[in-house]
């Protein structure tokens, strides 16, 4: 079988089982976002959220071959010269990753730069190479970040650290970001896949009606836009479901729930 990221392309998709992949696949560019892979993106990420086997997505990059792995250099900058392109397209993107149906991780195994490191943030969850740097240089190019991607910072980084990020454009090394709470886990590359699987695995093990609700809430909650009725709707929801019946049953007799997400 051909190995659908050995040429560099646009980021490529691929689902097994539960478990959707997408790769950034311009490694000799570093990963580098050009507008046709916002594009791109955007219509996987429509594909994932259509196909309700899909429970987990896993956003990474092609790093073979590269000095220092990178996992994605940013936005290309001559972008935004091509008419229609440029912040307000790029926003679009991490915006549409923090409202999946799934939950996403970012499996960041390599440093990155710019508006990549928003879809970082995007993500649920966050695993991350040891050794890798983290840098926003929004304002050395003389940008004003776009609003959702600085409210994201602030609300994952904090005030201060969201101000040492934009306003010095100093990498953080991942000993720092480790220290925001920002990654479930840092690990080393011989120990990568074993972390990675073993998030994923807790995930898929959970009520996928449960997971999948409860996501929208704590996402409507952390950006003010939240309605207490939406909230007791879905607890009823899940108080009533299948899956609800089920884990009860499972916990009463002692083995593992075998979930259907109804």
């Amino acid at each position: 079988m051909t190995n659908p990221i050995a040429t560099p392309t646009r980021p490529v998709l691929t689902v097994q089982d539960s478990v959707a992949v997408i790769t950034l696949n311009r490694p000799a560019q570093r990963n580098r976002l050009e507008n046709e892979d916002l594009t791109t993106l955007l219509a996987l990420f429509s594909q994932i959220n259509q196909d309700p086997s899909v429970r987990v997505l896993v956003l990474t990059a092609n790093t073979q071959d590269q000095p220092q792995p990178v996992f994605c250099a940013g936005y290309d900058i001559g972008g935004f010269n091509e008419e229609g392109q440029g912040a307000m397209a790029f926003e679009k993107v991490p915006q549409a990753l923090a409202e999946l149906r799934p939950v996403t991780i970012c499996a960041l195994n390599g440093s990155v730069y710019g508006g990549a490191t928003d879809l970082v943030l995007a993500c649920d969850l966050r695993i991350g190479l040891q050794g890798v740097q983290w840098r926003m240089p929004a304002a050395a190019l003389g940008l004003h970040y776009y609003p959702s991607g600085l409210r994201r910072y602030v609300s994952l980084f904090g005030e201060q650290a969201a101000k040492r990020a934009f306003l010095t454009a100093r990498p953080f090394s991942m000993d720092q970001l480790q220290a925001l709470g920002l990654f479930e886990a840092v690990c080393s590359v011989q120990d990568w896949q074993v972390t990675l699987q073993a998030l994923i695995d807790d995930i898929v093990q959970l009520a996928p009606l449960a997971v999948q609700e409860t996501k929208r809430s704590i996402r409507e909650i952390a950006s003010g836009d939240y309605h207490l009725g939406r909230l007791q709707a879905r607890e009823a929801l899940t108080s009533q479901s299948e899956d609800f019946a089920e884990g009860r049953a499972a916990f009463a007799q002692r083995r593992s729930p075998i979930f259907k997400g109804q």
